[in-house]
């Protein structure tokens, strides 16, 4: 069996090992997954990584920086649909019609792995523990966007920002990041524009949850001071990741 520690070192950083590394697979097999995985140049802030309406052909994931995904209404506006950050996969909603239905762009310098599709479906035919895995990864996604979606439609606006923080430091937790301090790379307007609310509305709430010391933020950086009074604001919509935050502190 492989571990990995012992895999390439493409990938010993890498957020992705809950699908690359799916427990019990074994060395010739994850050879065999290495070797239809693309990584691509990096994505600089502004590129698209696909764009509304492309063939669809592959799975792309996400190893550092961050990618937001919207879709073009018919009179000509930007919709956003999610933010993916390190160890998330994009691509999913294009499977069943063959085409993207959103656009990606990074917001960041931003690295990507390629799973084309058909390799890796092949792939996962062959390997049960690879096919297991993906899917389990795929329902994951799925679900954490539609319940997040779900959380929004129902709350005010401070509410929908609290949530949105909340969520935020959840998936980094997860993923062995800080949970507390990390930096929003998205802009309060694309904020404003994924919640559903007025720009001014999210920087005037952003000003009275500073002010009220539930967070701080400078520019891009936000702290998260009191998480319990945010999740009590939110109703409670995301885990306390407080376990992963001392892992990521005891590893650094």
């Amino acid at each position: 069996m492989i571990t990995l520690q012992g895999f390439s070192r493409a990938c010993a950083d890498c957020q992705l090992q809950d699908l690359c590394l799916p427990i019990g697979i074994c060395r010739s097999d994850v050879a065999r997954l290495d070797q239809i995985i693309n990584r691509k140049r990096p994505l600089q802030r502004g590129a698209a990584l696909f764009n509304q309406g492309d063939q669809f052909g592959a799975l792309y994931a996400i190893r550092s920086g961050s990618i937001k995904s919207f879709s073009i209404s018919d009179d000509g506006r930007e919709q956003i649909n999610a933010f993916h950050l390190p160890g998330e996969i994009l691509g999913l909603d294009a499977i069943s019609d063959s085409s993207h239905p959103s656009s990606a762009v990074a917001l960041e310098t931003t690295s990507v792995c390629e799973l084309p599709f058909e390799r890796l479906h092949a792939l996962a035919h062959e390997i049960k523990d690879l096919q297991h895995q993906l899917l389990r990864v795929m329902s994951r996604e799925l679900n954490a966007d539609e319940r997040f979606m779900r959380i929004l439609a129902s709350r005010n606006a401070e509410e929908r920002l609290a949530g949105f923080l909340l969520n935020l430091s959840s998936r980094h937790g997860m993923r062995g990041y800080s949970s507390t301090e990390f930096n929003l790379s998205m802009s309060r307007h694309d904020i404003a524009n994924y919640l559903g609310l007025a720009v001014e509305t999210v920087s005037r709430l952003f000003t009275r949850f500073q002010q009220d010391g539930l967070i701080e933020a400078q520019r891009k950086a936000v702290k998260i001071l009191q998480r319990e009074a945010l999740a009590e604001m939110a109703g409670n919509t995301g885990p306390d990741p407080n376990q992963d935050d001392s892992r990521n502190r005891e590893s650094s």
